[in-house]
């Protein structure tokens, strides 16, 4: 039992440190790469790769579900590595790497108010985190363009947004639905539906992989996205999802826009004005307060975010 709270630590660490440099990645890799196809390539490539490893070190039974496992599986590929990171790759030709990442940070905003609407009962603090987030979000949203931002238009912020909500979306369910024993089998199935769902979508929508025109920034960017982003971090994710609270598991909001901030202004050549650094500020507080209020004993509720130890273990 202590190894494995040891490695669930290790994996959020992974979560914290690596997601917060894929922002910078993904700004790299679309700047010759065309964005959706860009991503469903990463989740395919990664599972495919992982598929293999899960049936190698744990057993081809490891890989073995029901039909209603394959079906969560699949429906959180389509809202995590799908809608939720797909929707930032294209976000992220229009808004700096640090805002992306600020703005991804109302995931636990979302993932409140859904419990509310799922009938549990959040405490009242958070709620006030929730409602200080929400002058955050709107101060980075109407704050202007950051400065080093590629090509800025107003409806970057908002896809990102969106985004957000297709993962808040994403992990409330992975909470309550039916899925695989193996938490790596549940990743490689969720990446390798997220990957197809991206690549169909990017080659409707006219994109088109010019190999030639690749520069080698965005090929180690995207190579990076697939090892690091996707190989170990996601699957990290889908872990410590199984293993600690969500509501411990939602930290990685305000450690990962702190490190993607840093990142874009040091390689990227960002620049915040005073309105993202106070817009990013009131939000990083508001998510400490919701995430340390959700993180207090809730007895009246039997299942949910930050409500069970282990929450995936409830459907096994």
């Amino acid at each position: 039992m202590l190894s494995r709270t040891w490695l669930a630590w290790a994996a959020l660490g992974v979560v914290y440190v690596v997601w917060g440099s894929t922002y910078l990645a993904i700004r790299f890799t679309v700047e010759s790469i065309p964005p959706l196809l860009s991503g469903g390539l990463r989740f395919l490539l990664a599972g495919a790769i992982l598929a293999p490893i899960v049936a190698l070190v744990a057993g081809t039974k490891a890989l073995r579900m029901t039909r209603a496992q394959f079906g969560s599986a699949v429906a959180l590929g389509l809202l995590l590595p799908a809608f939720g990171n797909g929707l930032v790759v294209v976000a992220e030709q229009h808004v700096a790497s640090g805002l992306a990442a600020l703005l991804v940070a109302s995931v636990p905003f979302y993932v409140a108010v859904l419990r509310r609407m799922l009938g549990e009962r959040p405490s009242k603090v958070t709620f006030a985190g929730v409602a200080v987030g929400l002058v955050g979000l709107a101060v980075l949203v109407l704050g202007g363009p950051v400065a080093g931002a590629q090509g800025a238009a107003w409806f970057g912020p908002w896809l990102v947004l969106l985004a957000a909500l297709g993962w808040s979306v994403g992990t409330v369910l992975s909470t309550r639905l039916p899925v695989p024993a193996n938490p790596f089998a549940l990743a490689a199935v969720e990446m390798l539906a997220g990957g197809l769902a991206l690549t169909v979508a990017g080659l409707v929508a006219g994109e088109r992989l010019d190999v030639g025109a690749i520069t080698t920034t965005s090929w180690w960017a995207w190579g990076y996205l697939v090892i690091a982003g996707s190989l170990l971090a996601f699957s990290s994710y889908v872990y410590v999802l199984g293993r600690l609270p969500v509501s411990t598991v939602a930290t990685y909001a305000y450690v990962n826009p702190v490190i993607a901030v840093l990142l874009g202004v040091a390689f990227a050549g960002e620049r915040f004005g005073v309105a993202q650094f106070a817009g990013g500020a009131i939000v990083l507080v508001a998510v400490v307060l919701v995430v340390r209020a959700e993180r207090r004993p809730a007895p009246e509720l039997s299942v949910g975010p930050g409500s069970i130890p282990e929450p995936c273990e409830v459907h096994r």
